[in-house]
């Protein structure tokens, strides 16, 4: 429904990245004989959409200045300097970040860091405190959907959500939460789409023999052969940054590997 795509037999859309097990899985796809996997991942392209989206001036700020998102936010909840931001404090406030994106209540919040409902409340509350526009956006989001029947992505691709006027509170509240998600993640899977699309063209018009393979979620994977690795890299680049004009900039990380594990 959000318009990402899907993937079986195999699924190489769930294949683990940090853990040993799928770090040996991904060991196992490797490029044809002296060729090379390029791997190409949007940096948190969703938090760049929400930026946009809400027109928030301290997201939009960290983002065009180049910063770590989760550490600025880090900085900003618990009274510090970005650069004197720890682990613990910087995956806390990740998971702040992205469950606001995915509507996550207090309570779902305080069990995913195992902290107490009233800490998780304050972080969120704190969140909203330094990102005020995107509480105005998520509130005229649903208000929107709900006087539409639907929402839009970016690219105008719609989302009907009936359910948003349900008697039933959960089933409601449910549909509020998708209603906020659905632009965000929407207009991720359509600028991925795009850029594929273009991709695809270039590389059949520039006669290269790079391969387009696999896509997962914000990742595009190509094989190369070795002497097209600098026009790959500039090519992908160019146009998974350019797939969407936002009022931030996208920014794509990449990574070359004999294999899809060292790639990434």
């Amino acid at each position: 429904a959000t318009g990402r795509l899907s993937s079986s037999n195999p699924n190489l859309q769930n294949i683990p990245i940090r853990s040993d097990m799928g770090k040996a899985i991904r060991k196992a796809f490797t490029a044809e004989g002296d060729g090379m996997l390029l791997s190409a991942d949007y940096s948190q392209v969703e938090l760049r959409i929400l930026a946009h989206l809400s027109g928030d001036e301290a997201l939009r700020s960290a983002f065009e200045k180049g910063e770590d998102i989760h550490s600025r936010t880090a900085a900003e909840i618990f009274g510090s300097s970005i650069d004197n931001v720890d682990e613990e404090s910087r995956r806390m406030a990740k998971a702040v970040n992205f469950g606001i994106v995915y509507g996550l209540s207090a309570f779902g919040l305080s069990r995913q860091l195992k902290i107490s409902q009233r800490d998780a409340r304050d972080f969120i509350d704190q969140y909203f405190g330094l990102y005020k526009n995107v509480k105005v956006y998520m509130e005229n989001t649903v208000s929107e959907a709900r006087k539409n029947g639907y929402t839009l992505t970016l690219f105008n691709r719609r989302r009907y959500l009936p359910d948003l006027n349900s008697k039933n509170r959960q089933v409601r509240e449910g549909a509020e939460r998708v209603a906020i998600n659905s632009p965000i993640q929407g207009t991720a899977a359509d600028l991925i789409k795009v850029a594929m699309i273009q991709l695809s063209h270039q590389i059949r018009d520039m006669k290269l023999q790079s391969k387009m393979i696999l896509q997962v979620h914000d990742e595009l994977v190509f094989e190369c052969p070795v002497e097209e690795k600098t026009k790959m890299e500039s090519l992908v680049k160019n146009e998974m940054e350019g797939a969407c004009k936002l009022s931030v900039p996208l920014v794509v990380d990449m990574g070359w590997g004999k294999n899809w594990n060292e790639a990434h």
